[in-house]
This record gives structure tokens, sequence and C-alpha cells, in this order.
């Protein structure tokens, strides 16, 4: 199984395109914090790519900044670089939840919203799937 879930921040704003035959891609990469002991954590970074309906929101919505969680699965490639052969590990998202508001929304300007207090709730046992 090749699953790999990641929460962190964007290290720059997305990059898009399309491929020759027309489909959306989306390129960024998050920083991921890392605890190794109480006192101490290092930080990962790791390369995100979405296609087609995903990157395009991604590419809308998401900038330098921002946090995500990002489900997908891990995929190498090898490339060279000045005559030496190089891997590179990719993250290919299934998904992309945006943990933080969208560029452009200011969250400072939307008043707060009042949450009324829930009463007169009786659970219902019977319909509880566990």
């Amino acid at each position: 199984m090749n699953k790999v879930i990641l929460i962190g921040n964007l290290t720059r704003d997305p990059e898009s395109g399309s491929t020759q035959s027309g489909v959306q891609f989306c390129r960024f990469s998050i920083a991921v914090n890392r605890r190794f002991s109480r006192e101490n954590e290092a930080t990962d970074y790791f390369n995100i790519v979405c296609w087609r309906a995903l990157a395009e929101n991604c590419s809308k919505l998401l900038a330098k900044g921002r946090k995500v969680c990002v489900c997908g699965s891990i995929q190498t490639r090898q490339y060279e670089q000045d005559g030496i052969k190089r891997t590179a590990f990719d993250i290919i998202a299934d998904e992309v939840e945006f943990l933080s508001p969208a560029k452009g929304d200011d969250v400072a300007e939307q008043p707060a919203k009042k949450q009324e207090p829930v009463s007169n709730l009786t659970p219902v046992e019977d319909e509880l799937p566990f």
C-alpha cells in the first residue's frame, strides 16, 4: 500500500500548467514539522503534484503560507543533473484539504458569528452505527 497523509504550509505559490494533451497540473511544496523529541523538531519539505480539477482548485485557491492537508501516494522519478543520476520523490495528491482561508479571504474583516446554544436534543441510540 502506498498512502501518505501530510499537513503542512506551502513554501511558495503554486505553479500550474497543462500537458501537451491538455491535462491540467499544479505543483507546490509544503513544509512539515517533524518532532523527534520533546524539545527538538525538524522540518521536512515535500513536492506535491495535483492533476485535473484538483489542480485547477489548488492553483486558484492556494498561496504561499497556507496550511493544507494532502492525501496521496509517493512516486519516484529519475533524472540526471550535471552528469549525476538523481532520484526525486513527489507526492501525487488524491485529495487536498484547505486548512486556512483561501488567498484573498481576510478572516479579520469577517464578523464573528454568534452561535446559539443547542437545546432539546435527544440522542437516538437506535440510529448509531456502532
